[in-house]
């Protein structure tokens, strides 16, 4: 599974964030294994330096063969921004393999 880093406005992303990310997608790695060929993050500071619940992580799995999956989660930290949008994009890969494998 190739993971394509989108830096976005407001967000530097150090290497610790991206160790941090890395080790997020792990479990989707053992998971699901050669079903996903690439995931894209995309992070980005919504409202600048006014503060607040502000910081976002999208992740865009490719799935093998399928369109696209994304989930998105904002936090006022950007490491929870990055677990939150893991945990999502599990269950909306969970779901969309799921419905693949009960039709056979």
């Amino acid at each position: 599974m190739h993971l394509q880093v989108n830096p976005g406005n407001g967000v530097t992303v150090s290497e610790a964030l991206e160790q941090h990310l890395r080790h997020e997608l792990d479990r989707l790695e053992r998971r699901f294994g050669d079903r996903i060929t690439r995931i894209e993050a995309h992070f980005a500071d919504v409202n600048g330096p006014k503060g607040g619940i502000n910081k976002q992580c999208k992740l865009e799995a490719r799935p093998r063969g399928l369109d696209p999956l994304a989930a998105e989660h904002m936090s006022d930290d950007i490491y929870d921004a990055v677990a939150g949008a893991a945990q999502r994009l599990e269950k909306v890969l969970d779901k969309r393999f799921g419905q693949l494998d009960n039709r056979d």
